[in-house]
C-alpha cells in the first residue's frame, strides 16, 4: 500500500439533501449521530492500510476541513502518512473543478510529487464498508490499467450510476454512464451491475489520459462519462465485484442522495438488527468525538398527576445529549441535543445542539444544528402547516428544519 495514492473526491454540492448542504458539502452532513459521512471512507482507508490520502474539497468546505482537522490528523507525516485537504488550486485555469476527472486533472502537480505507481480514487459521499486492499492487489496482479468497483443494482437504480457489461474473466466490454434504459446482468433481467464510483488506476496511464481529455474541447472532463468509456475498447480495464466488510447476509452500500434515503438509512441503524453494522471491532468507523459529558437522563416523577419521566427507547443517543423529563422513541440525538420537560420526539433525527421545549412535539423529522424548538410547538404532524411555515417536507412526509433556522410555536 505504500505506492499507492488515494484521492476522495468530496467537492459536490449535494443539492438533492438541501437544507441540510446548505452550509455545508455532502460529504460533511452528519450519519448515525456521530459521524460524518466522509468518514466511512476514511475509515475504509485506514482499516485497509492506506495512509497517503489527499482529500479534494470545492463547495462549501469549511465543516469539512474543521472536521477532518478535528479528528483525522493522527497519522505521522515523518513515515510520509498524511490526510491532506485540497482545495481548488486553479493552476490549469480560472475556474472551478468541471468534474470528477477535471478535479484530478487540475491537480496533477501535487499528486506527481508523491510518485505513486498507483492511485485510488474514491467518492466522499457513499457509506458503506470495503477493503481497498484487496480490489488493489486484484488490480495489480491482472496487470489492468484501470480497475472498477461494481455490485449488482436494481434496473430502477442503475439509472444513477454507471452501468458496466463483463466478460467471465472480469473484463469490461461495455461500460454507459446514468442510462435511461440500463442493461441488465446475463442471468438476472431485474438487476444491472452499477459502477461504485471507486477506482484504481496505474498512475501514469491515468496521468496521460486525463492530460488527452483536457484538450476536447466537448468533454465532460469526468470519469464515468468521458475517460471509462474511451479506454474499455483500447486498454486493460477491470472490474472488481464488491467485497463487503459489514458481515451481513447483504452487502451494504449506501448514496443516500435525497433526504428521504438520508432519513431511511439514518433510522435503520435504531432497528434491532441494522442492515449496517457499527459495532464490529475489527472494521472501527473513525471520526471526531468532542471531549463530552455521558448522556444524562433526568427526572422519574412517574406518580405524578403529569408524570414526567426523562427515558429514550429504541434510539441512539450521543454524549453531551440531556434528556430532561422527555421522552425519545425511535430518533437518533446528535451531540449536546437537549429534550425538556413533557416534550415528545418520535422517528426523528436531530442534530448537534437542537433543544426541544416544554410540551412541544416533534415527529418524523430532521432538525439540524442549533435549532431550539418553542416550548407547546409541534413538528412533523401535519405536513400543509409545515410547508406553510417554511419548511421542507419531503415525498414521504419527513419534515427537515435547516441549520438554526429560528422557529415561532
Amino acid at each position: 500500500m505504500r505506492d499507492v495514492l488515494t484521492l476522495i473526491l468530496a467537492g459536490g454540492k449535494g443539492t438533492r439533501l438541501e437544507p441540510l448542504t446548505r452550509d455545508r458539502a455532502k460529504p460533511a452532513v452528519p450519519f448515525g449521530g456521530i459521524y460524518r459521512i466522509i468518514d466511512f471512507a476514511l475509515s475504509n482507508c485506514i482499516n485497509s492500510g492506506l495512509r497517503r490520502i489527499l482529500v479534494m474539497t470545492q463547495y462549501k468546505a469549511a465543516s469539512l476541513d474543521r472536521h477532518i482537522n478535528l479528528g483525522w490528523r493522527f497519522l505521522c507525516r515523518e513515515l510520509n502518512e498524511f490526510i491532506d485537504v485540497l482545495p481548488p488550486q486553479q493552476r490549469l485555469g480560472e475556474h472551478w473543478y468541471r468534474g470528477t476527472a477535471d478535479a484530478v486533472y487540475q491537480n496533477i502537480y501535487t499528486i506527481e510529487q508523491h510518485d505513486s505507481e498507483h492511485i485510488l480514487i474514491l467518492a466522499g459521499d457513499h457509506i458503506y464498508k470495503m477493503d481497498y486492499s484487496e480490489l488493489i492487489a486484484d488490480h495489480i496482479q491482472a496487470g489492468a490499467d484501470a480497475t472498477i468497483a461494481c455490485l449488482p443494482e436494481t434496473l430502477e437504480a442503475g439509472r444513477q450510476f454507471g452501468v458496466m457489461g463483463i466478460d467471465s474473466d472480469h473484463w469490461v466490454r461495455r461500460f454507459e454512464e446514468k442510462p435511461s434504459d440500463p442493461f441488465p446482468l446475463p442471468d438476472d433481467p431485474t438487476r444491472c451491475l452499477a459502477s461504485m464510483g471507486v477506482y484504481v488506476f496505474r498512475t501514469s496511464f491515468l496521468l496521460d489520459q486525463l492530460c488527452q481529455a483536457a484538450t476536447q474541447a466537448d468533454s465532460n472532463h469526468d470519469f464515468g462519462k468521458d475517460i471509462i468509456p474511451s479506454i474499455i475498447d483500447t486498454h486493460r480495464v477491470r472490474a472488481f465485484p464488491f467485497r463487503d466488510k459489514n458481515g451481513k447476509d447483504a452487502a451494504y452500500w449506501r448514496d443516500v442522495g435525497t433526504l428521504d434515503a438520508y432519513y431511511e438509512a439514518n433510522l435503520d441503524l435504531i432497528s434491532v438488527d441494522p442492515l449496517l453494522n457499527l459495532y464490529d471491532d475489527s472494521w472501527p468507523i473513525r471520526g471526531y468525538h468532542a471531549p463530552l459529558p455521558p448522556p444524562k437522563f433526568v427526572f422519574a416523577q412517574t406518580a405524578a398527576e403529569e408524570p414526567r419521566v426523562g427515558h429514550a427507547m429504541d434510539s441512539l443517543v450521543c454524549p453531551g445529549c440531556i434528556i430532561s423529563g422527555g421522552e425519545v422513541s425511535r430518533s437518533i440525538l446528535s451531540s449536546k441535543v437537549r429534550i425538556n420537560s413533557w416534550a415528545t420526539v418520535q422517528d426523528s433525527i436531530l442534530f448537534e445542539g437542537v433543544d426541544v421545549g416544554r410540551h412541544a412535539r416533534v415527529r418524523r423529522a430532521i432538525i439540524d444544528k442549533g435549532v431550539e424548538v418553542p416550548e407547546n410547538m409541534v413538528i412533523g404532524e401535519d405536513p400543509e402547516l409545515d410547508r406553510a411555515r417554511g419548511l421542507t417536507v419531503t415525498e414521504s412526509g419527513v419534515t427537515v428544519i435547516a441549520k438554526s433556522n429560528v422557529l415561532r410555536a
